[in-house]
């Protein structure tokens, strides 16, 4: 029987999508760490460099694949590095003569006493409320960057701005002798 009116087609909704579940797990990419603690000893791992704070505590998959939560207290340092080895063997702990990288030019002092100059970013929103990135002086070293957690420190000082705000442009002296087209 032919029917007139107009037919129904079947078309396919496409399935609901199910909301996927939040994912705890550390992400596929990760950076080389040797985390220093208060007590003197150190951890090596690996920790996402986008979030690797949560909660106050830091977020580490340690060298046997175990995914490890260390309080911010209890840490030193995280010392992203290049490969596994020493973090003590910062070849300089300051600068020897005047950074050129842009920056601020930090000196960290820790409770234990240690003291430490880096490069900061200049843009303080950049810095996360728990700690500070820092960039060692020396940047041939094994060690690339350094978060300083602030519960590690004594102080921190500022030593200089490096190439902060533009200055503007000395341009030839206006010539008197022009005549102003529009007054204000």
């Amino acid at each position: 029987m032919h029917r007139d009116r107009g037919t129904e087609l079947f078309v396919p909704q496409p399935a609901a999508r199910q909301p996927k579940p939040e994912n705890r797990l550390m992400p596929s990419t990760h950076k080389k760490v040797i985390v220093r603690k208060m007590d003197r000893d150190s951890v090596s791992g690996y920790v996402s460099p986008a979030q690797f704070v949560n909660e106050g505590k830091l977020e580490l998959l340690n060298t046997a694949g175990n995914v490890v939560a260390m309080d911010l207290r209890e840490i030193k340092g995280v010392y992203f590095v290049r490969e596994f080895g020493d973090s003590e063997s910062l070849t300089r702990k300051t600068f020897t003569s005047r950074p050129r990288s842009e920056g601020l030019w930090v000196r960290l002092r820790f409770k234990d006493n240690e003291i430490l100059e880096g490069l900061m970013p200049s843009d303080l929103t950049q810095n996360m409320p728990e700690g500070y990135l820092v960039n060692p002086p020396d940047q041939r070293s094994n060690t690339q960057r350094i978060f300083v957690p602030r519960t590690a420190l004594e102080s921190l000082t500022v030593l200089a701005v490096i190439g902060a705000g533009r200055r503007p442009r000395r341009g030839p002296a206006e010539d008197q002798r022009q005549v102003p087209m529009f007054e204000e």
